[in-house]
């Protein structure tokens, strides 16, 4: 039997890696698709440790669906190799299924039921769960996700913040180890998207999940990764640090057409204009107070 929805907190401290193991591992995998285009996923090694949270930037062509696809196992690399919680995901998948979840770009592809309810209790009764426990593990989700009001609801007449909310409760139900995420804030307002990434922030940290996003959404990476890669177009992995170090190689991120977040912009042209201005600053907490000692000083 399954176990609950049950999420201690662990306290840990967002290092990339927790001294335990490599859970995602892609090593300069190549794919051409049949329009001839080759993205080659090399340069640098990209990995995701247990229990940290990974962002993966890049224009719109840098390959990072395609680092996605071949992490969920729908791509084999022509070239190089991937691995995910010790197996290799295209040849491998049904073994690992239940301890990946996943939330599209486009929830709408990913939300098939005629009610929320049955949405999110899709993948226990597909793994052939009792009903009585399909339906726990959903109604736990639900209640985990804050949305148990919505369970009798049509999910296509969803708010576009609804829907994703749905789709993670989805992508949670079975207890996963992983969690892929590919640019969850697309399309959200402002309100939405903070609703999103406070609930995101609170679910991995007390599960410990392993977390993996594509985004464009660049000033979300400073509140929510411990990691992030950049990818340039073509697939090349360019940078790789924690959000502040990846943030401070401006000509390497404008080599990968990203701009700086609206902070590290801010606190760039303050030092321009007054040397003595702190460096840059990610969140605003960490903004307030680099201000408030620079104010003082």
């Amino acid at each position: 039997m399954t176990a609950p929805l049950a999420y201690p907190a662990t306290g840990h401290d967002h290092a990339h890696t927790y001294g335990c193991d490599t859970v995602v591992r892609v090593s300069c995998v190549k794919h051409s698709y049949e329009d001839g285009t080759q993205v080659d996923l090399c340069g640098l090694e990209f990995t995701a440790d247990r229990g940290s949270r990974v962002a993966i930037l890049g224009p719109n062509g840098s390959g990072k669906t395609t680092m996605l696809f071949h992490i969920l196992g729908l791509l084999t690399p022509q070239e190089g190799e991937v691995s995910v919680l010790g197996v290799d995901p295209a040849r491998d998948w049904p073994s690992i299924r239940r301890r990946v979840g996943v939330v599209l770009q486009n929830v709408d592809e990913q939300l098939i039921s005629p009610t929320v309810f049955d949405d999110v209790a899709f993948s226990p009764r597909q793994y052939g769960l009792p009903e009585a426990e399909a339906r726990r593990l959903a109604e736990a989700a639900l209640d985990l996700l804050g949305i148990a009001g919505l369970a009798a609801r049509v999910p296509h007449n969803l708010s576009g913040g609804e829907k994703r909310k749905v789709a993670l409760a989805g992508a949670l139900v079975m207890e996963p180890e992983l969690l892929v995420l590919d640019e969850p804030f697309e399309g959200l307002d402002p309100a939405s998207r903070a609703d999103l990434l406070g609930l995101l922030l609170r679910l991995t940290e007390e599960r410990r999940l392993t977390t993996v996003m594509s985004t464009h959404d660049i000033d979300t990476v400073p509140e929510f990764a411990d990691f992030a890669y950049v990818l340039q177009p073509g697939g090349r992995i360019a940078l790789k640090g924690t959000p502040a170090e990846v943030f401070e190689q401006a000509e390497a991120m404008a080599r990968s057409n990203i701009r700086p977040p609206v902070l590290a912009e801010l606190f760039a042209r303050l030092r321009d204009a007054d040397p003595s201005a702190p460096h840059a600053a990610l969140t605003i907490d960490d903004a307030v107070e680099a201000l408030g000692r620079w104010k003082c000083g």
